[in-house]
């Protein structure tokens, strides 16, 4: 199968802080030949970098709280996630891991190791996340944080590693993001352990 598609047509529908478009479009198919006439909307993309951040000596992750548009039909729309933002013009997602580990938790990222790049939700939206997990010292970690302009209010909360996996799965942990930071931290703590002594 060649894996082909069409734009047959494209229109802005929304211009505001998400960029909604409507596709037109046929792709090729596994059995071959072309499908009918697809119409779809997409948030355009967008480049993200999310960062868990993590102290290897007294083994705990500082992980924030806000509250989330998206989880309104949620019993609680207030999220525990992991540090995050959207990648600007010029930066690098490295380079926003350790500007919002600042601004969010204010935590210094003293090392950053990359975990992977995903789609988010690739059924509705083009926005790709960087996701990091950084070391970082816990002690320094607290307050509430947020740029004001943004309409930021984020809690910061610190907790043990066992705790915070207690979260994932019908806990406070319920984003993508989250999840998937605290699954790579639960098979890769003890190396982190011994390479972040």
């Amino acid at each position: 199968m060649k894996y082909e598609y069409e734009i047959l047509e494209k229109g802005q529908l929304s211009t505001g802080f998400l960029k909604l478009v409507r596709y037109r479009l046929r792709h090729r198919l596994f059995a071959g030949g072309w499908s009918e006439e697809v119409v779809r909307e997409r948030l355009e993309p967008l480049r993200a970098s999310s960062v868990l951040l993590y102290d290897p000596q007294q083994d705990e992750v500082v992980l924030i709280e806000q509250f989330r548009i998206g989880a309104l039909e949620s019993d609680n729309p207030w999220l525990l996630e992991i540090i995050g933002g959207h990648i600007g013009a010029g930066e690098t997602p490295e380079e926003v891991a350790r500007r919002e580990s600042l601004e969010e938790a204010g935590c210094e990222v003293l090392d950053l190791l990359p975990i992977c790049e995903f789609l988010v939700t690739p059924g509705t939206s083009g926005e790709r996340n960087h996701l990091y997990c950084a070391r970082v010292d816990a002690s320094q970690a607290g307050g509430i944080h947020g740029i004001k302009e943004e309409g930021e209010d984020i809690r910061v909360e610190k907790m043990s590693f066992a705790d915070a996996m207690d979260e994932i799965y019908g806990g406070r942990i319920n984003s993508t993001t989250g999840i998937m930071a605290m699954q790579w931290l639960a098979l890769n703590r003890e190396q982190l352990q011994q390479r972040w002594k």
